[in-house]
């Protein structure tokens, strides 16, 4: 699975990426936080999934995967949204097949029960909890979808 650093164009593994990260800043009490956001363009829908590394309080660094899609039409938003559950999932999952364990999954759903996310909220929870990842959305912080919506757009 290839993942790449903001500003670089080389691709790599991210599991071998992730763990000489760790490697190189074992002092640190490094936290690893995953998440997913979606954005829809004129011609294609924007994926982009970041997985953000916490370092005690030193500052974060971040690595991601984007994936362009065709256009996910407006009526199947929850489509979209289902989609970056998946890929969450998928890096997670991945992830843990090469021994590396992630704080959280972030989802870019929202508890409060006005915003229209909120409906997925129990079913994304549920999906993530269930291959035994921790989930949190909003109005938790989330940095990783913090990261993932400025790529996505």
């Amino acid at each position: 699975m290839k993942f790449k650093r903001i500003g670089f164009e080389e691709e790599f593994d991210v599991a071998e990426y992730v763990k000489g990260y760790l490697r190189l800043n074992s002092e640190y009490d490094t936290k690893i936080y995953l998440g997913t956001d979606s954005q829809n363009k004129t011609h294609h829908t924007n994926y982009a999934t970041t997985l953000v590394f916490h370092l005690g309080n030193t500052g974060c660094h971040v690595i991601y995967t984007k994936e362009r899609v065709k256009t996910i039409p407006i009526h199947q938003y929850w489509s979209r949204l289902w989609g970056e559950v998946e890929r969450s999932v998928k890096v997670a999952l991945y992830l843990r097949d090469h021994g590396i364990e992630i704080d959280s999954i972030g989802l870019d759903f929202n508890s409060y029960p006005k915003r229209k996310s909120h409906k997925l909220v129990k079913s994304a929870l549920g999906y993530v909890e269930s291959f035994g990842f921790k989930g949190r959305v909003k109005p938790d912080m989330l940095p990783a979808i913090k990261a993932a919506d400025d790529l996505a757009r």
